[in-house]
């Protein structure tokens, strides 16, 4: 096998294989990724065909991430999988800080590594033939006193610096491609003196069988807030819904429980070193597993 860098020929492909494992890839997910580490993402070939796939994406020289792992299922079991592990790990290696998202039944694989668990992930699913419940709980008052803007509305620069206080580690040029890619729609909470209070995307994704969307990321000051956002997208946007919510935030599950969201499954978010010292109370949606 050898290991070459990610192409956009391969995404198509990279895209399928996401669906087959049940990631639930997002319109220009992949393509993303790349421009967020342009040497963090590569494949396996074994003569001119792709097997297999992983990212290893350095945010910065103190943290990086490790995801969209993936070994054709006729090709497992013979190696590809470790050499594909080891190419990411080595671009990684001199980080304080890998992350990585592990299906329950690899955490003790990725602990001989030195990865630790550190809460539990869940994904949440909105059925699309649900009535939309007209009585949420949002603070009146709090809402009305912001202006929800959409899309190129938005002050790019508000919910930079909002994302980066609540964020393992800033992430400018993946949040303006995630925020500024056509498929979907962003929404934004902001006051009178341009400050962010909340924001969110929806955006299509593949499912195993079918079309639905995926919420991602979804950030706000407030339970409430976060409640007002769910209720603006889903309003948008028709269908079968997912959103990843993260352990750390006491309050996401119970949020998402409330308004009839189910738990369809769970992953265990892990590092190696020291994890991010940052507080997820205002994370209710992660943006991507694949990326953390």
């Amino acid at each position: 096998m050898i290991i070459r860098p990610l192409e956009k020929r391969d995404i198509p492909l990279v895209t399928n294989w996401s669906r087959i494992e049940g990631f639930a890839p997002g319109a220009g997910d992949v393509g993303i990724y790349q421009h967020t580490d342009r040497q963090g993402l590569w494949v396996g070939t074994i003569g001119d065909k792709p097997i297999g796939c992983i990212a290893g994406v350095r945010y910065n020289s103190l943290y990086g991430f490790v995801g969209l792992f993936i070994v054709e299922k006729i090709q497992r079991g013979k190696g590809y999988g470790i050499k594909l592990w080891n190419h990411a790990f080595e671009h990684l290696s001199n980080l304080p800080c890998i992350g990585l998202e592990a299906a329950l039944d690899r955490v003790d694989d990725y602990s001989t590594w030195g990865f630790k668990k550190s809460s539990l992930t869940t994904r949440w699913q909105w059925e699309g033939d649900r009535p939309i419940d007209n009585n949420f709980e949002s603070s009146d008052i709090e809402i009305s006193s912001l202006m929800v803007l959409q899309d190129n509305q938005i002050p790019a620069i508000a919910v930079q610096s909002y994302d980066a206080k609540r964020e393992p580690s800033p992430r400018p040029h993946f949040l303006s491609d995630w925020l500024n890619h056509p498929a979907g729609t962003v929404l934004a909470l902001v006051d009178s003196q341009g400050s962010c209070h909340g924001f969110g995307r929806i955006r299509p994704c593949l499912l195993p069988h079918g079309e639905g969307w995926r919420i991602g990321p979804l950030l706000a000051d407030t339970p409430q807030l976060a409640e007002s956002l769910i209720q603006l997208l889903l309003k948008r946007h028709n269908g079968v819904v997912l959103i990843d919510s993260p352990g750390l935030n006491p309050l996401a599950n119970k949020l998402l429980q409330k308004l009839g969201f189910s738990n369809i499954s769970q992953t265990i978010r892990m590092y190696r070193g020291n994890q991010p010292p940052i507080s997820m109370n205002d994370v209710y949606g992660l943006a991507c597993l694949e990326l953390g």
